[in-house]
């Protein structure tokens, strides 16, 4: 039986960065990864786009977390020559939706606007073809914060902080189930050689499987545990040379054009639910995206867009509306504390710095 006094289940970036900032609080920490890499499922498997927060209400765990991370994540690029641009994204209003699709960027801005976050500009149709002549739109909102990063730069710096520190990522060694007893939380983890571990501190950050290592812990006062929802994305790439130099996101229902730091032109997610995880890509999701794209750049050719990769997110809504927030459980307090983090797609990337000062918080409050 090992014992330690802080387990984090789950190496993505979320996992990543709350695992570093409990060890630089001093902490004694260990991160539990299933697979044999970091960030193998929904932490590699977007766009890596720094959100400015512009959907997301002030009172919910996702606008002001994705605030501040958004400063803290540039800050720490900085520091760190972590590969990022901030490019700027354009949310336009598509001309089909006529005055409609104005007055909705206009209601856009204003929430925004009351919920703290200024900096987005209206820009008429004449003002966004200077800035994007191939754009089609009936104008749109500047979003100047908006940018994107190499995830895999970021979390290598994550994991080199952790360890700086003393921490440790176990690699292959999923979480087979728990128990609290004594005042402590005992994990055995499904590795070779079926190791025990007992920790006073569990941050379940297991992601797409968050629901399921929550539900094999026994003996937990709150057992109310959410069901796993995934929603599946399909990714296109375009062959050409980009046409844009910021990132589209035509609303409110458009398809999203974002870059990577290469300059390669990406379109989607598109979103359907699944059951399993299972990252094969269907090429026949790649036909409908021609008629949405050409709606707000019609020069797209026939065959110029290639299949891209899959992603999927985890959910704790029916996805029927946008105001789904992270859900970020404190589980257990006292002399052991659990936390459990469900529901993180984006701004998960975004915020999860701003994340981790907050579970760094809780278990603050929470741990005698």
């Amino acid at each position: 039986m090992y014992e330690v006094e802080c387990v984090v289940v789950g190496a993505g970036v979320v996992g990543l960065a709350i695992a570093r900032e409990l060890a630089i609080a001093g902490r004694e920490v260990i991160v539990l990864e299933a697979e044999g890499q970091k960030g193998l499922h929904a932490s590699s498997r977007n766009t890596s786009v720094i959100h400015a927060g512009i959907n997301y209400a002030m009172s919910g765990y996702k606008g002001r977390l994705c605030r501040d991370g958004k400063q803290q994540l540039y800050r720490y690029c900085n520091e760190r020559n972590i590969p990022h641009k901030r490019i700027g994204k354009l949310v336009t209003a598509d001309k089909g939706y006529g005055e409609g699709g104005l007055h909705y960027l206009r209601k856009l801005q204003a929430k925004a606007k009351e919920q703290g976050l200024e900096e987005l500009s209206f820009m008429t149709a004449k003002d966004v073809s200077r800035l994007e002549p191939q754009l089609v739109c009936a104008g749109a909102l500047w979003s100047p914060t908006s940018g994107i990063i190499d995830v895999h730069a970021y979390m290598d710096a994550l994991q080199g902080d952790l360890e700086d520190r003393c921490g440790v990522i176990a690699f292959n060694s999923p979480v087979s189930s728990g128990m609290i007893e004594g005042g402590r939380i005992r994990l055995s983890i499904a590795d070779k050689d079926e190791t025990d571990i007992s920790c006073q501190i569990m941050i379940n950050a297991a992601g797409l499987n968050a629901p399921h290592v929550a539900a094999s812990i026994k003996n937990r006062r709150n057992k109310i545990v959410p069901p796993r929802l995934l929603a599946k994305g399909t990714y296109c790439v375009l062959k050409c040379t980009s046409p844009f130099a910021h990132l589209v996101y035509p609303a409110p229902h458009g398809v999203h054009a974002s870059l990577d730091l290469g300059g390669q032109l990406r379109f989607g997610p598109d979103s359907e639910w699944t059951d399993e995880i299972d990252y094969r890509l269907d090429e026949t999701r790649i036909a409908p995206f021609y008629e949405k794209i050409r709606a707000f750049w019609p020069d797209l050719r026939d065959g110029d867009l290639a299949p891209g990769w899959v992603g999927i997110r985890a959910k704790i809504g029916t996805g029927k509306t946008n105001e789904t927030d992270f859900q970020i459980e404190v589980s257990e307090a006292g002399p052991y504390c659990l936390i459990d983090l469900y529901g993180i797609d984006s701004p998960g990337l975004t915020a999860s710095m701003a994340i981790a000062a907050e579970v760094n918080r809780l278990v603050a409050r929470n741990k005698n």
